[in-house]
């Protein structure tokens, strides 16, 4: 499944990737690598795949969940799909409180007693993602863990979600990604070292 999420990822255009030219992040950060996953809706059928997918881990790893829950904005639509296919509840996590109206973080009604499952398009740092986290905790949800269609695996990352005691399960990663490119031809073996270098410090980069 790894191979062929990342085989969509790159069809759609939903990764692109650039080792001689980087790209640049919102953190600042230079990339040889730049991952939108909303350009996936845009296909049916690598919709379809991801959904189902993604439905799969929950159902696997987390059988006892009440609510679906999707990360603003990215993971919006595909907390949605994921919740009408198995027909669950859902709610969406702002990054921050709306700043008129109720000021609500979190859109949707929670219900006391529910155990959560966050869906998340992609993780980098998890910065955001645990953000999101932590806000459904503080409303006094149970939060068995996340699910994600893809991870970049900074160990910055992995040690975060182990901090929280987050669960997490992605349908693909960075490895299996940058070993699908060169497999169909999106980038050239002497890539993959600029790849796997950038990986390691993502932070100096191109500096």
């Amino acid at each position: 499944m790894e191979k062929t999420i990342a085989k969509q990822l790159l069809e759609s255009k939903a990764v692109r990737l650039n080792p001689e030219q980087h790209f640049i992040w919102a953190s600042g950060w230079r990339s040889p690598i730049y991952c939108d996953n909303r350009k996936l809706l845009s296909y049916p059928q690598a919709r379809t795949l991801v959904v189902g997918a993604l439905c799969d881990l929950v159902s696997q790893n987390f059988s006892d969940c009440d609510i679906i829950a999707g990360v603003a904005t990215g993971a919006i639509a595909w907390g949605a799909l994921v919740a009408n296919k198995l027909d669950k509840p859902f709610v969406y996590i702002r990054p921050k409180p709306k700043d008129h109206g109720t000021h609500a973080q979190i859109e949707g009604e929670l219900g006391l007693g529910k155990k959560m499952v966050i869906v998340e398009d992609l993780i980098s740092t998890g910065g955001s993602s645990l953000s999101a986290y932590d806000c459904v905790l503080a409303a006094g949800v149970s939060v068995l863990g996340m699910v994600a269609i893809f991870s970049y695996n900074f160990d910055v990352a992995r040690r975060a979600f182990e901090k929280k005691n987050c669960e997490l399960h992605t349908l693909t990663n960075y490895d299996a990604l940058i070993e699908e490119a060169v497999d169909c031809n999106y980038i050239d073996e002497k890539d993959l070292h600029t790849l796997k270098q950038w990986r390691l410090m993502p932070d100096k980069w191109g500096c």
